[in-house]
């Protein structure tokens, strides 16, 4: 009886729509036709099935779900929202190292919703996409965590907090350093700002990059057996910007809020011209 539920369940297409369709109440055939964008001789003999394991209830012309069909469909969106997240992208989901995002949240991953892969343009590998450009240029608060070190990084955001966009940045050890040997003044600058916070994530951090604005969420996760390539998956369903400030506020439980720059040493310190 077991295998025979998830057969009915699962082996067909026209049946697991139906049941999802039907979570939000009671529904008529014509309401179902024109749902599911099909015909009565298709989705009739699927109906029949379907109340014949007491998952639909039929009353008058209406459609049901059962008790027990409401309990299936309760647990079975999450698992089928899941398995079209993967098929979307699957090479990408396939390739990636999942254990920097917490338990928690990767069994809720079905919660961001329809993905856009972004590739990098080869011959721009050191200017960031133009759709993620356009994400940062709109959003009036901005929460990034990144992992590697990107030379336009601090300059880009010290000019979107120029604008009075409020910026909270998580980097780690090895980035920060990075800035400060480079682009100290713009560092200075930027950390100056009252609408930006810096945090300093200690540990290991194996998420690539994670970009939460007002409406996009962007996440680069590390391959597992080849060098990271800069791919990356936006989002802009609503559930992810909720997924993403969880992971964002999940990294932070780890970092500390950076608010000045250590003086440059005497080594790095041009010398004086001979009097």
């Amino acid at each position: 009886m077991k295998s025979e539920l998830m057969d009915i369940v699962f082996l067909s297409e026209k049946r697991k729509n139906l049941l999802l369709f039907l979570r939000s109440g009671p529904k008529n055939i014509d309401e179902i036709k024109k749902a599911l964008q099909v015909s009565s001789t298709s989705i009739l003999p699927q109906i029949k099935k379907l109340k014949e394991q007491k998952l639909v209830l039929q009353e008058d012309k209406t459609y049901e779900l059962a008790p027990i069909g409401k309990v299936l469909v309760e647990k079975m969106d999450p698992i089928v929202s899941t398995l079209e997240l993967f098929e979307e992208n699957f090479e990408y989901w396939a390739e990636r190292d999942l254990q920097g995002i917490p338990p928690g949240l990767r069994k809720r991953l079905w919660e961001l919703g329809t993905c856009k892969l972004i590739k990098p343009d080869l011959e721009r590998m050191f200017e960031f996409d133009p759709e993620f450009m356009d994400n940062l240029n709109r959003a009036e608060h901005i929460f990034e965590s990144i992992t590697y070190f990107h030379p336009a990084l601090i300059t880009l955001c010290r000019d979107i907090a120029n604008k009075g966009v409020k910026i909270s940045l998580l980097v780690t050890e090895p980035v920060l350093r990075r800035c400060i040997e480079d682009y100290r003044e713009d560092l200075l600058h930027f950390l100056g700002l009252e609408n930006v916070k810096l945090f300093l994530h200690s540990g290991e951090l194996r998420i690539a990059s994670l970009t939460v604005t007002d409406d996009s969420m962007t996440l680069s996760l590390f391959p597992r057996k080849r060098h990271f390539d800069g791919e990356s998956l936006v989002s802009y369903d609503p559930c992810s910007l909720n997924w993403g400030m969880e992971l964002f506020n999940h990294l932070l439980k780890n970092a500390e809020q950076i608010t000045e720059i250590p003086e440059a040493s005497p080594e790095n310190t041009p010398a004086e011209s001979p009097g």
